[in-house]
């Protein structure tokens, strides 16, 4: 297996998640700063990575699993920090929401590759604004700080409630899609045991 130039930023994307906790607590005023340095630089890479394997035709099928597992891991531990830190009702409840649609769609689209319909469910255009709200969201709530008076925190708990409002609506977009799979029950032999 040949590893492209997009999976190397996908591998570098997830050597960077030890690095964001790493930074994030070691205390001092550059830790929220440089915390959110590393976040953007690994969203950057994930822009990166796709942009470079379209263009230049570089896709592998490693890396494409691989870059939304990256993603992923990198966002929920974003989360976990940001709530460990702000523990409040509604931090904790947007944090489930956009992790358990996470969890839950990528259950169902393993399962619908399972039955040859991964296709139906594609990403789509909601999923990439859900996306880069979160995205910006999770670098504000990194950093913490207000910054030139602009409250920065404040900011970014509004837009994860955007983000996480978006994830609901993208999930019930991708439960839509597969909705007729799903409901379709196979047909039930005599020995099926009820």
């Amino acid at each position: 297996m040949t590893v492209t130039l997009p999976t190397w930023l996908t591998l570098g994307r997830i050597a960077l998640i030890p690095v964001l906790v790493a930074v994030y607590y070691l205390g001092g005023r550059w830790s929220n700063p440089l915390a959110t340095a590393v976040f953007v630089l690994a969203s950057l890479t994930d822009w990166l990575d796709g942009w470079i394997a379209r263009r230049y035709r570089l896709s592998s099928r490693f890396g494409a699993f691989l870059d939304p597992v990256a993603d992923k891991l990198m966002v929920t531990t974003a989360l976990v920090v940001t709530v460990q830190h702000h523990h409040t009702v509604w931090m904790a409840l947007w944090a489930s929401v956009i992790i358990g649609r996470e969890i839950a769609v990528s259950a169902l689209r393993e399962w619908m590759a399972e039955i040859g319909q991964h296709a139906k469910v594609s990403v789509a255009m909601i999923g990439k604004v859900k996306t880069a709200v979160q995205m910006v969201a999770l670098g504000f709530l990194l950093y913490r700080d207000p910054l030139w008076g602009i409250p920065v925190f404040l900011i970014g708990e509004w837009l994860l409630a955007a983000a996480a409002l978006l994830t609901l609506w993208s999930g019930f977009e991708y439960l839509r899609a597969a909705w007729p799979a799903l409901r379709d029950d196979p047909p039930q032999s005599v020995d099926s045991g009820r």
